[in-house]
């Protein structure tokens, strides 16, 4: 099964998440070669100790996004690793429907960059992430499988 195809089973439901999706709660809602889009519930069970969302669930969410959308530009015998992440936070979270849509601005053969905007539920934006990412060749899906 293709790495995209695996990203379209999580969004209906016929495979689980990532254990960190679970643990959060965030589910994939679209998905499409070179774009993915999570939502998560934001309330109270996240915040920081200033009443506010804890700033690492945007972090999380807009790593996943970009993630997701990294992955499913890959071959199948090709993972990859985020080797820099960089994220402004633009207003504060309560409690809202959040949406973050992951795009690929430019990918070459060993390196991407990526980006995600983070949406609350009345469309404000929220926060901006990018990302570089590292493709790993070879028998990478060997040894993933050989650790689950």
């Amino acid at each position: 099964m293709s790495h995209l195809e695996r990203l379209k089973k999580m969004m209906t439901g016929e495979l689980p998440g990532a254990p960190i999706a679970q643990v959060l709660g965030f589910e994939v809602v679209e998905v499409e070669e070179g774009r993915v889009v999570i939502e998560l519930e934001a309330s109270e069970r996240l915040h920081n100790p200033m009443g506010t969302l804890h700033g690492g669930i945007l972090g999380d969410m807009a790593d996943a996004a970009m993630g997701y959308t990294f992955v499913s530009t890959l071959a199948d015998d090709e993972l990859f690793t985020t080797v820099e992440l960089k994220l402004n936070f633009l207003k504060p979270v309560f409690k809202s429907k959040l949406r973050a849509d992951g795009r690929i601005i430019k990918k070459g053969g060993t390196i991407g960059l990526l980006e995600c905007h983070i949406y609350d539920e009345k469309g404000s934006l929220v926060a901006h992430s990018t990302s570089t990412c590292m493709v790993l060749k070879g028998n990478a899906n060997q040894k993933r499988e050989r650790n689950s």
